[in-house]
């Protein structure tokens, strides 16, 4: 049965982080533009696009490409890694909405989660800068599961750990990556496009932010 269909409130919510419930997406966006620039490189909207929602063996593909390097794909994700968790280190705010969707779900019951393909470390270091760590009820890193979205293993194991069954669960997500994963794990999905000229054509339903009326429509808020 799909929660968003036959109006009731779904069982649980889960939603992506960097550019969905945190503007994080700027702060990888700060870091890529860095590893770009000690190469002589510039960082443009299309290479971006390229990147968003990608998890790391898949950008890491992608940046040796971009960068010349083939062979180095490893290295370069480290090397991002520690520039990212340094631009971190100046803060990150939440996405329009964020807290206002947040809160009106936990007035709501309901449980509350958030799947990421970045590392633990920026996950945890991000939601304590923002201070909305408290607001989950489950926080999974896809780096924890047999495979990162756009497998399903992150959005199967975040049901599994808020004891909900994935047909009655709504996802929101910013990246065609975030979206076929959701998919993929039998969830409803509500896309939210963070990059401009970012396509999220297979979720449900697609709105324009977190303050879109569909979505606290669609969640029952």
């Amino acid at each position: 049965m799909n929660p968003s269909l036959n109006g009731t409130p779904p069982a649980a919510v889960i939603f992506d982080n960097d550019g969905l419930v945190l503007d994080s997406e700027e702060v990888w966006t700060r870091g890529e533009q860095v590893l770009y620039s000690r190469r002589g490189l510039e960082f443009t909207l299309d290479h971006k696009q390229e990147l968003v929602g990608q998890n790391a063996a898949a950008a890491g593909a992608i940046l040796e490409r971009r960068l010349g390097e083939p062979g180095r794909a490893a290295e370069i994700i480290a090397e991002l890694d520690v520039i990212v968790m340094e631009e971190l280190e100046n803060g990150v705010e939440p996405m329009p909405g964020a807290v206002e969707v947040l809160e009106a779900v936990g007035t709501l019951g309901l449980p509350r989660g958030l799947v990421s393909n970045s590392p633990r470390a920026f996950i945890e270091v991000a939601l304590s800068k923002a201070g909305l760590g408290h607001h989950f009820d489950v926080t999974l890193s896809a780096h924890e599961v047999a495979a990162p979205k756009p497998a399903p293993d992150p959005y199967i194991e975040a049901c599994v750990q808020l004891g909900v069954e994935a047909h009655e669960v709504i996802a929101l997500e910013d990246s065609p990556t975030g979206v076929a994963a959701a998919r993929a794990a039998g969830l409803t999905v509500i896309g939210i496009p963070s990059v401009p000229g970012v396509k999220l054509d297979e979720a449900h339903h697609v709105a324009r932010t977190l303050r879109d009326p569909l979505v606290a429509e669609l969640l029952g808020i």
